[in-house]
């Protein structure tokens, strides 16, 4: 009969042979109950975490979990061991059903609850849809500039120029500028119209001057003649 039951080292042996393809053949120690001494394979190490009981063993038709301590690792050139069937004496009794005399005792299955380790639901991923969205009329850009003393403006939707610049009267600008509300573009505007017309002023009183002294030279050539 087998001994104490597996090692640390073992257990990490039968660990690897599992990994292998293999399944280490163990004995049943006194402490596995009336399955003593009988063989078994090992068919999978479950995490000790969860269970002291993380030995699987499988045993005729029953894989069931055993301790390190219920099992030890069999002798090298041990086989199966074979109990022998021993005939019973045959009895006949008048009006009795026979009796089915079992070889061997049946083992009583060790199932013990185990612990039931909680499990997050991961939501199943939803595949995001693009819709698609129809497609609309090409943007429209209407431009108001001002360069070289001069207001025009400019119309282009998409890539296409609707109309090419053209010039406009300040006047016309200002009003164009007024429907945006925005008061730092009307400002900006007001004070281009106002250096524009203190210029203006300076030209027209300037020509003023001049037109003076020509209808004076005009006026003393007309009393010379």
């Amino acid at each position: 009969m087998a001994g104490q039951g597996l090692s640390d080292d073992e257990v990490r042996g039968i660990r690897e042979a599992l990994a292998a393809g293999r399944r280490p053949k163990v004995v049943f120690t006194a402490s596995a109950g009336q399955v003593a001494g009988q063989m078994g394979q090992v068919v999978e190490l479950t995490d000790p975490a969860v269970s002291d009981e993380f030995v699987v063993v499988r045993f005729g038709r029953d894989e069931l979990p055993f301790s390190p301590g219920d099992v030890a690792l069999a002798p090298k050139g041990t086989g199966r061991r074979v109990v022998e069937a021993k005939p019973e004496p045959a009895v006949q009794v008048a009006a009795v059903e026979p009796e089915f005399v079992l070889d061997t005792p049946p083992v009583p299955r060790r199932e013990e609850p185990k612990p039931v380790v909680p499990v997050e639901a991961k939501p199943a991923a939803r595949r995001a849809v693009k819709v698609a969205k129809p497609k609309g009329p090409a943007g429209l850009t209407v431009t108001l500039a001002y360069a070289e003393g001069e207001w025009t403006v400019a119309a282009q939707q998409g890539a296409k120029a609707l109309a090419k610049p053209y010039v406009v009267k300040p006047a016309e600008a200002l009003r164009m500028v007024a429907l945006v509300d925005v008061p730092g573009v009307q400002e900006a505007v007001e004070q281009i119209l106002a250096a524009e017309r203190a210029e203006a002023e300076q030209q027209a009183e300037k020509l003023r001057a001049e037109l003076a002294e020509i209808e004076a030279r005009l006026a003393e050539l007309r009393e010379a003649g």
